[in-house]
């Protein structure tokens, strides 16, 4: 959600005419506030968008944007963020990071298509990465790929080479050229099957962490957009046959939250034939044993029963509908965190 809304915004000041300041942390070593790929941008008027981490540093970053504004000059700086240090920032995380300023200029049409091109991809349901050439500073050139299609002014040659397609931001060199990659938008949806007062508080909180949600249920006063606003769509179905309205991939994570033992069932039982990236089921240990053994006399492994996360979320002692949320999207960001784009 923050990539979203910074190209949105960065999109709408080019589009005004209004140039743009971009800063990235491009190398992090150490505790720092944030890691590669944190972002701000800002214009000459102070308007701004996104975080490096705040405090001291984005201060200083914030100054240095003002100054690439005022020169039309991109420009790079590695800080030390400990005491003593000769650009002492005040502050103790012992850490380096450095951060690029990146000048886009209103007039720069490539640069203008571009962002409002990358600002389209949030909708595509695709892995899709934000790739800056930083070999020059003053010459920077930009690309948005997605696999061995790439928009904007990259090397042919570069966008071959896998390491530049991690699923966290990376300082590559290729061919003595530099690159800065990181993940713009990534593929896979989140399927959540029943509309209660769990779903209600999880919807717009993986919404807001950048997750697609699609709300299925099969009554329509739980399966309405009044209740789900964030949700990418919103479906009244049969729990008994979900795919007939829907495509479950492997790259789709799917919540199981129904109302019924017999519809946990059915969609976990469907949902296991079709291999997505994550399965999590909610209910007691004595509700997870019946489901595990009737799934075991369809004819599962004990092995493709044990990839569902029963009980689901990472255990924070959850108690109310809002704790819960939070602790399955906590599984959720640790799944997207730690799976490799294919």
């Amino acid at each position: 959600m923050e990539m979203k809304i910074l190209f949105s915004t960065v999109s709408q000041w080019l589009n005004q005419g209004e140039d743009v300041a971009l800063a990235t942390i491009i190398a992090g070593s150490g505790s720092t506030p944030r890691g590669a790929g944190a972002r701000l941008a800002m214009t000459a008027g102070g308007s701004f968008t996104g975080t490096i981490g705040g405090g001291a540093l984005e201060y200083r970053v914030q100054q240095m944007a003002l100054d690439a504004l005022k020169n039309k000059k991109s420009a790079s700086k590695t800080f030390a963020l400990r005491p003593g240090d000769r650009d002492d920032l005040g502050m103790i995380c012992g850490g380096d990071v450095t951060v690029y300023i990146q000048y886009v200029s209103a007039l720069d049409e490539q640069a203008r298509k571009l962002f409002a091109y990358g600002e389209g991809q949030f909708s595509q349901n695709t892995d899709t990465w934000l790739v800056t050439d930083i070999t020059s500073e003053a010459g920077w050139r930009m690309g948005i790929c997605t696999g061995d299609i790439c928009v904007g002014d990259i090397e042919p040659s570069a966008i071959q080479e896998k390491s530049l397609f991690a699923n966290r931001g990376v300082l590559v060199e290729i061919s003595g050229r530099r690159y800065f990659s990181e993940p713009l938008a990534r593929a896979g949806k989140v399927f959540v099957f029943g509309g209660g007062h769990i779903s209600q508080e999880l919807v717009p909180l993986l919404s807001h962490l950048g997750f697609a949600c699609v709300l299925f249920d099969d009554l329509p006063k739980f399966a309405n957009k009044e209740l789900f606003p964030q949700a990418d769509s919103v479906i009244t179905g049969d729990f008994n046959d979900i795919s007939a309205y829907i495509n479950i991939t492997e790259k789709d994570y799917v919540v199981i939250m129904t109302r019924g033992h017999s519809s946990d069932f059915a969609v976990q039982s469907q949902a296991l034939a079709l291999k997505p990236l994550y399965i999590g089921a909610i209910g007691s240990k004595k509700k997870i044993e019946g489901i595990s053994e009737r799934l075991l006399e369809q004819g599962f492994s004990k092995n493709e029963i044990d990839r569902v996360h029963s009980p689901i979320g990472i255990a924070i002692k959850a108690n109310t509908p809002a704790e819960i949320a939070v602790s399955i999207a906590a599984e959720l960001i640790m799944v997207r965190a730690t799976t490799e784009p294919v």
